[in-house]
């Protein structure tokens, strides 16, 4: 069971994961000795997965932020879930989803003309519902 120091520090890791047990721990009142081992239980209960980076994707390049409904054509996914294991440079999650749809694409496109094409080969596949990110 977490605690609510756990719960700090989670959300200390959340905000910096790159941050030194001595400064997590002065963040938590903890010594940075007592923040790193309640850090390695975390990691060890699996409870803290991974450290990851926060990538700007616009400075990559990938100007389009596209949300995508799927509808597959048949009860028969394959032929879509193939097409995206190629497209995987686009796509940054998928989701297969409960509802009208049946997965949930997020991506990034360098240009409209990318996702242009992008729509065409998909459509091969699925018919979708495209929305476009305005803003975060």
């Amino acid at each position: 069971m977490l605690d609510s120091t756990d719960m700090r520090i989670i959300d200390e890791l959340s905000k910096n994961s790159r941050i030194t047990m001595k400064e997590l721990g002065e963040k938590v009142h903890l010594t940075g000795q007592a923040a790193s081992s309640r850090v390695a239980k975390l990691e060890d209960n699996g409870v803290i997965e991974g450290y990851t980076i926060n990538v700007n994707q616009v400075k990559l390049g990938s100007i389009v932020h596209a949300f995508l409904n799927i509808y597959t054509k048949s009860p028969y996914h394959e032929p879509f879930l193939s097409f995206i294991k190629t497209q995987q440079h686009y796509i940054i999650n998928n989701f297969k989803i409960s509802g009208d749809s049946c997965y949930l694409l997020e991506c990034r496109f360098p240009s409209n003309e990318v996702l242009d094409q992008f729509l065409v080969d998909l459509n091969k596949h699925a018919n979708y519902k495209l929305s476009i990110v305005i803003s975060k």
